[in-house]
């Protein structure tokens, strides 16, 4: 799982030095599909319950599941790049926003309190803690500011499959859950909204937008649960 996390990592760092005003989404997935490969692994998400590209491109108000295409990337986006990969058979998953030239101010807070929100979630995954710690954690940096916290979305386990047990939600009580222990494997996954939590599915029946038509942004990282600290799997 290392191996794969590490892929996807690499293929991350990757946009940060591609992605500009003026390329396609679709272009962008087909760098990312090509960059997995050379990499002697298979892309997570291609095919995945049929989606159909490499890697889920989300604009601004498109939370996730965002589907490559003719859309282009322009100055002022967030853009949410989430990839997967596979390595002999297990799974990597991570997922970062990317601020395209001049963002505005208040879409830059929202980047930098998504990646807040991540880290307190990441801190918590410590064996001997109730999972909803990670999620408590989460939701408090996040609302701290006034964002809304999807809902409807949940981080996951991941392991041979994609998705796998238990649900990592990015909201509720410390009290929750299973307790953490040595050998799970989690991907934290917060989906954090400039206004309103709630989101609805557009009619390609993958891409999730706000329901206020205001951005959100992604981060995401594949974590072990150790004797000692987290271990963030999907570094380069």
């Amino acid at each position: 799982m290392r191996r794969a996390g590490r892929v996807v990592a690499e293929v991350l760092d990757m946009v940060e030095e591609t992605i500009e005003p003026g390329m396609t989404t679709g272009r962008l997935d087909m760098l990312i599909e090509d960059f997995i490969r050379s990499r002697g692994a298979i892309p997570g998400f291609k095919n995945y319950q049929g989606f159909p590209a490499s890697a889920c491109i989300s604009i601004n108000d498109e939370v996730v599941h965002g589907i490559p295409g003719k859309r282009v990337i322009m100055e002022g986006d967030i853009v949410s790049v989430d990839v997967g990969s596979i390595v002999d058979g297990f799974y990597g998953d991570s997922a970062r926003t990317y601020a395209i030239g001049e963002v505005s101010e208040e879409k830059l807070r929202l980047l930098e309190n998504t990646q807040k929100s991540l880290v307190a979630g990441i801190d918590k995954a410590r064996k001997g803690n109730k999972l909803g710690e990670i999620s408590a954690a989460v939701q408090a940096v996040a609302e701290a500011e006034g964002y809304g916290v999807v809902r409807q979305l949940v981080g996951h386990g991941i392991g041979r499959n994609m998705h796998e047990e238990p649900q990592v939600p990015n909201f509720g009580s410390p009290n929750d859950g299973p307790v953490l222990k040595i050998g799970m494997v989690l991907a934290i996954e917060p989906m954090i909204n400039l206004g309103t939590y709630q989101v609805k599915t557009l009619p390609d029946g993958w891409t999730i937008v706000t329901a206020d038509g205001k951005a959100s942004a992604h981060y995401e990282h594949t974590i072990a649960i150790t004797d000692d600290r987290p271990d963030i799997l999907t570094v380069a």
